[in-house]
């Protein structure tokens, strides 16, 4: 076959994978070497069958540097994320044809994506779990990130919950070090959670962190499941598809997925993979909520933060939807302003904007459920504050964002 074999500009794609590429230099062949690379084609012409000719990828949709190319579903196993990810994000990365390339989207048909379980509880099933019906979930992330013993960690976590907290998850590059070892710390934690549920009166969560290779990850979430774990988290970037997918299919709890790592990839705006490309094989899989930025915070973010929080929350006939994480350099004040940016189905989580409070981690914890409430209630966080002095005391030092300067 040869490249112009590739492109069927104005065909419509039935039961196919479509995959929206930004290409340099904005060529047809460019493109059209892409779709030949990511499927049926290889550099020269070599002797093939109509069968080849009718399962191959072409080019149906030309808007600028934006490409469109349609893959059928014959060309992929079911069920299988790092097979597709060899296809449509392998050696085209490589290739001498493009400059740059980025993967902007990627859409399924029904007949590929409910190979695949999908979120055992999204945000419905969450929601139900902590008996919060409509406001943003609250979390923080232990800080220090590495150094506590496993006491340290599950007493600040502890303070988190009874200021106000939902959830408490370890950082993501905590696991099984020499100085808190998963066991442990999952035990004495968990106990605190307990402990705060029965203090405060309200559901309370701990995320650890199980991420390892993928028999012990199994191992780690069967340890939390018998000790009475509502949750656990993975860094899924750094793990894999595969092994998401293999814990997935053993785990009953939700699933909490750190994007650590992605930066290497998304960052770029010419070149690599976007977010919500990720963001949709996530989803997909099975987990039940992902980083997505803040746009506000200390990540970089744009754009890209709102489509990765859609294409966690659109309408997947099938396919529960997930809570989007913000999360990322936040404080108490920012909490309004993000609820008006990505409405209440969201876990807003801070580390530092939460244990660097000027009266310490518990007044931190209640300062941003203070906030969360100025939020729902459309009250100023200054007006709010005259009557709550935990979020009066971050005003003092974090200011005011600029929404509510505004």
């Amino acid at each position: 076959m040869q490249y112009d074999d590739y492109v069927s500009l104005g065909k419509v794609p039935v039961n196919s994978v479509v995959c929206t590429f930004r290409i340099d230099p904005p060529t047809t062949n460019a493109a059209a070497a892409v779709a030949a690379e990511s499927s049926t084609g290889t550099w020269s012409d070599v002797p093939d069958t109509n069968y080849v000719k009718k399962i191959s990828a072409f080019i149906f949709e030309r808007r600028g540097q934006m490409f469109k190319i349609a893959y059928p579903i014959t060309l992929f196993e079911k069920n299988n994320i790092p097979q597709l990810m060899s296809s449509v994000a392998g050696n085209v990365f490589d290739m001498k044809n493009v400059k740059n390339l980025r993967l902007e989207d990627i859409e399924f048909p029904r007949s590929y994506y409910t190979a695949f379980k999908g979120p055992a509880y999204g945000i419905k099933g969450i929601r139900k779990i902590m008996k919060i019906r409509k406001r943003p979930l609250i979390g923080t992330i232990i800080k220090p990130k590495l150094g506590l013993n496993t006491e340290q960690h599950a007493e600040r976590a502890y303070q988190a919950w009874i200021g106000g907290c939902d959830i408490v998850k370890d950082d993501e590059n905590l696991s099984n070090q020499k100085f808190n070892k998963f066991q442990k710390r999952g035990f004495n934690t968990l106990m605190m959670c307990q402990r705060a549920e029965n203090e405060t009166g309200f559901k309370k969560a701990y995320m650890p962190n199980i991420t390892a290779e993928t028999n012990e990850m199994i191992k780690r979430a069967k340890f939390v499941e018998d000790h009475g774990g509502k949750y656990i988290m993975i860094d899924v970037v750094t793990t894999g598809w595969a092994g998401l997918q293999t814990v997935r299919d053993h785990v009953k709890i939700p699933i909490h997925a750190h994007r650590a790592g992605h930066g290497a990839f998304t960052r770029m705006e010419n070149h690599g993979i976007a977010m919500r490309v990720i963001a949709k094989i996530c989803r997909m899989i099975g987990i039940d909520q992902l980083h997505t930025g803040t746009v506000i915070g200390k990540m970089q973010g744009g754009k890209g933060v709102f489509d990765s929080v859609h294409a966690l929350q659109d309408r997947w006939r099938g396919i529960k939807s997930c809570f989007a994480v913000c999360s990322g350099g936040l404080c108490p004040t920012h909490a309004p302003e993000l609820i008006k940016m990505f409405g209440r189905n969201i876990i807003i989580q801070a580390g530092g904007g939460i244990h660097s409070h000027p009266k310490g981690t518990i007044h931190g914890a209640e300062a941003m459920m203070q906030a969360v409430e100025a939020g729902m209630k459309k009250i100023s966080l200054t007006e709010y504050a005259e009557n709550h002095t935990s979020l009066r005391l971050a005003l003092e030092k974090w200011g005011l964002s600029k929404m509510e300067r505004e």
